[in-house]
């Protein structure tokens, strides 16, 4: 039992993916659920935002927001992030790239401009890295997006109708409801009073916030396997997107690790570039770019979680050594 226990702990995101899996492929093979799915589709639209708000909060609570303040190796992922999508965009405009090879492209483009994921400092603090540094990148990186996105985009899809303060603010009210919102709700429950038994009671939860993005990732596993079934496109095709996406998570999170090299901070530097916000890039794939551009972050969900798990696993087994 106790092995059980331990083989769960140590591969969390990866069984959370096998059973968003499993049970996305029911609701799809089994046509007497089709009723059910599409009355539970709602509910999980509403829960999975809920799920991402609480374990920001969780999360938060832990930080000691005075030591959030940018550090070095910060500039130097951001420079790498911003260098890529230029070299990304200049490949488009001077071959002029367009058909599936643009749509490719715009894949790839879409996994490297999206911000670091908001729950990358869930998994950082799972790494034994640091909170503080982890979280002020994150808002940093997201502040980076709001501005490449409104420059970029109109370049390579010149049809796509908005301004870049449009979609500036647009992208920055976002950022504000996901990351804002629960970083005040933390700073109030650590300042007041009388929430101060609540604080300590909640922060002392192990991995409280670790398991409940582990929750999340089921959902988000079945809506990443929705929006692959039902794209438009062969096989062939979706398989050198899923592969191009996993070679592009494999560079980002090793860039990373080797700028953080230089800082002591390679845990904290490959999740920054590594584990990125995919449902946003889902999300700006599909207002900025071609439809099918989607499937790019869909597939870089799951090759960055399984990333993930793998780092945990060998970070347990290192601790276990040591110990």
């Amino acid at each position: 039992m106790l092995t059980l226990i331990r083989f769960i702990k140590n591969w969390t995101l990866p069984i959370s993916m096998g059973i968003g899996a499993l049970v996305y492929l029911i609701f799809y093979y089994v046509p007497a659920l089709d009723t059910l799915s599409q009355k539970l589709a709602p509910t999980f639209d509403t829960i999975l935002p809920l799920f991402m708000f609480l374990i920001l909060y969780v999360t938060f609570c832990k930080v000691n927001f005075k030591k959030l303040l940018p550090v070095r190796w910060h500039f130097w992922a951001s420079l790498f992030q911003i260098v890529l999508v230029a070299a990304i965009v200049g490949v488009i405009l001077y071959f002029r790239i367009g058909g599936k090879e643009l749509i490719l492209l715009e894949s790839i483009l879409a996994c490297v401009i999206a911000p670091c994921a908001a729950a990358a400092a869930v998994v950082t603090l799972k790494l034994g890295g640091n909170l503080e540094q982890m979280t002020t990148y994150t808002f940093l990186s997201n502040l980076l997006c709001a501005l490449l996105i409104p420059i970029c985009f109109p370049l390579i899809e010149p049809a796509s109708e908005f301004t870049f303060w449009t979609a500036f603010s647009l992208i920055m009210q976002k950022v504000c409801l996901v990351l804002v919102v629960p970083m005040l709700l933390a700073l109030l429950t650590k300042s007041v009073p009388q929430l101060h038994r609540f604080h300590q009671w909640l922060i002392h939860i192990p991995d409280l916030s670790f398991y409940l993005w582990g929750c999340s990732l089921m959902i988000v596993t079945g809506t990443t396997l929705k929006n692959i079934f039902h794209a438009q496109s062969g096989i062939g095709f979706l398989l050198l997107i899923a592969f191009l996406g996993l070679l592009l998570c494999l560079m980002q999170y090793a860039i990373g690790r080797y700028i953080g090299r230089f800082f002591e901070a390679s845990i904290e530097a490959g999740q920054a570039l590594g584990q990125k916000n995919t449902a946003f890039a889902i999300w700006i794939a599909t207002t900025y770019l071609h439809p099918l551009s989607t499937v790019g972050p869909g597939c870089y969900i799951l090759w960055q979680n399984i990333i993930n798990s793998v780092e945990i696993w060998h970070y347990s087994k290192s601790n276990k050594r040591t110990n």
